[in-house]
């Protein structure tokens, strides 16, 4: 039984119990539209009444609660809890399990930075399957902002136009890594340009020679201003740039995944 009081109920009986109300809530996470009684009994393999016990059950903790059609949805309660844990974790933490669906796809290195002035900072990183050769950038490591994929994907937003990239880059000479770096204001300008159009950023060998890196952005605290980049880094001849390019929408679609 679901609601059994602790006198008269098995222990076992009560981890059946929680369990199925566990389950019940788990549907009602898929039905955002709402379940009827039935539906979720099916839903759960339970007859009506003992599926009926648990959402009394989760409706009496504000987890549940029954829309204008008698329709059960998840309770505002459980939506405030929910959406105040999320926002209360660290960004790299909520950002992991999509580096990790990322490394694991591509085989290769990916990284979480932010913006910190003229550098980014790896927040986190996530290295591929072992047996793959690994990249040396570490969590709390920093770069130049404009010769990273990451920085440029972000510089982009926080220099809208030609202008503010030049009184950027008039600040302080930008270092020039490789020979593919961009040091120029009007380089830079036109790469930035070309970030804001497309929505991602690319380093070709520009930090370092022989590895290449795609960035998007990453709207964890915002859905118009980007908290930070993630980005898939490469050595060129195991994955070449145009082959990330074409995996844009792939890189979007695992980032949107729960």
């Amino acid at each position: 039984m679901i609601d059994s009081s602790p006198e008269t109920a098995r222990g076992e009986d009560r981890l059946v119990g929680s369990d199925r109300v566990l389950v019940v809530l788990r549907v009602l996470a898929e039905h955002p539209e709402g379940i009827g009684l039935e539906e979720m009994a099916k839903a759960v393999g339970s007859p009506k009444p003992t599926a009926h016990r648990a959402l009394a059950a989760l409706r009496r903790a504000g987890f549940a609660s029954q829309d204008g059609r008698g329709r059960y949805v998840l309770g505002d309660d459980f939506l405030r809890l929910a959406f105040a844990h999320h926002e209360a974790r660290p960004d790299h933490v909520r950002i992991r399990p999509a580096l990790v669906r990322l490394a694991a796809r591509f085989g290769e290195t990916a990284h979480y930075a932010v913006l910190d002035g003229r550098e980014v900072v790896y927040r986190a990183k996530v290295d591929p399957p072992s047996g793959a050769v690994r990249l040396t950038s570490t969590v709390g490591g920093r770069n130049p902002a404009h010769n990273t994929g990451v920085g440029k994907l972000l510089l982009a937003w926080a220099l809208p136009d030609d202008a503010a990239v030049t009184a950027w880059v008039d600040q302080a000479p930008l270092e020039r890594r490789t020979p593919r770096t961009k040091v120029s204001a009007g380089e830079l300008a036109e790469e930035l340009a070309a970030v804001r159009e497309r929505g991602y950023a690319v380093d070709d060998q520009e930090n370092e020679e022989g590895v290449t890196c795609l960035a998007v952005p990453a709207f964890l605290t915002s859905s118009t201003r980007p908290s930070g980049a993630v980005s898939v880094s490469a050595l060129a001849y195991r994955t070449p740039l145009p082959s990330l390019v074409e995996a844009v929408p792939e890189i979007h679609a695992i980032l949107r995944e729960p």
